[in-house]
């Protein structure tokens, strides 16, 4: 299965790397020309997953239209660009394999319902798990879910991503491992919030676990499994997430516990943030279909800059006794 890559930052970058160290060469598609560059003549990408020294199969073109031999494409775009991006791409009956996460602004879609949207003949699939990129580039053992619909696609595509550091585990519940993906990256926002205006780690292990739990009510709410939500793509990466500052998504949340605008601190990030996009999307969504996702409010709040941490957190502490299975 030939193999291309649509976007260059570390994780397409890292993915690339897994790819073509299976022995064949893969095409990665980069916006920058600088990061062409760098990856064509000194094997490296300086700019988004530095100290990775990349196999010189992975081949990087400017030019979306050299992925067009290409049998499966993995999608590693920005969310709210996913669908621009597919529009340029020649991909037909490809398979497509969303390695993005996030819900689209606007129609509150999850990824694979919006590149379905856009591009109908194609095959879709999934890949989401705990993985940072530069762990996965400099070959550190790795575990992913791989949702397909199509069993026989799937497992075509986990044989050719398969390596001894890098295992993908197949599922064919696609909305459960999209789901977790997005939900996860507005928790970790709130998590890194309590690291960084000091709340401690009782508070930090407090909000993954709540916020386990909201993420299983929207799911179950949207037809994902609860056993895909327990598994790498959900809790796993929930819990890799909210607990380092690797992760883009923390690091933005402690700034904002630290008392940094969010304004701010967006327009002088050169990587996304994603859940600070998801995260008004997700609440919307989650409004419309009855679920409550009190962490999920109180980010937008922090985000939107409409009440300190001090008071958010009040309020999240301030809410009604239940029953820890109530399901509120």
């Amino acid at each position: 299965m030939k193999i291309g890559v649509i976007g260059a930052g570390a994780w397409g970058t890292a993915l690339a790397q897994v790819a073509a160290s299976g022995g064949e060469p893969v095409k990665l598609w980069a916006l920058e020309p600088e990061v062409v560059r760098d990856v064509n003549e000194r094997h490296q990408n300086t700019l988004y997953l530095p100290n990775v020294r990349l196999n010189a199969r992975v081949q990087a073109t400017g030019d979306i239209s050299d992925l067009a031999d290409c049998e499966a494409l993995l999608v590693v775009t920005p969310a709210q660009h996913l669908r621009a991006v597919l529009r340029q791409a020649n991909v037909g009956t490809k398979a497509l394999v969303l390695c993005c996460k996030g819900i689209e602004a606007g129609t509150g879609l999850l990824m694979s319902e919006a590149a379905h949207a856009t591009c109908p003949e194609a095959s879709i699939a999934v890949l989401s798990g705990p993985t940072f990129a530069h762990e996965v580039g400099n070959g550190l053992p790795t575990a992913v879910t791989l949702a397909c619909e199509d069993n026989a696609l799937g497992e075509r595509i986990a044989a050719r991503m398969k390596r001894p550091s890098f295992r993908p585990y197949f599922s064919d519940d696609v909305i459960g491992a999209e789901i977790g993906g997005a939900v996860k990256n507005v928790l970790a926002i709130g998590c890194g919030v309590a690291e960084g205006a000091g709340l401690g780690l009782n508070a930090r292990a407090a909000l993954i676990s709540r916020g386990f739990a909201e993420m299983t009510r929207f799911g179950l709410a949207r037809g994902a499994r609860a056993e895909t939500l327990a598994g790498l793509s959900g809790l796993g990466d929930l819990v890799l997430t909210c607990s380092s500052t690797d992760s883009r998504n923390f690091s933005l949340g402690k700034a904002l516990g630290e008392g940094r605008p969010a304004s701010e601190l967006l327009a002088n990030r050169r990587t996304v943030a994603e859940g600070a996009f998801t995260a008004p999307v997700l609440r919307e969504v989650a409004r419309a279909a009855g679920v409550d996702m009190p962490i999920v409010e109180a980010v937008c709040a922090l985000l939107e800059g409409s009440q300190p941490v001090a008071r958010v957190v009040e309020a999240l502490l301030a809410r009604p006794i239940r029953s820890e299975s109530s399901g509120r």
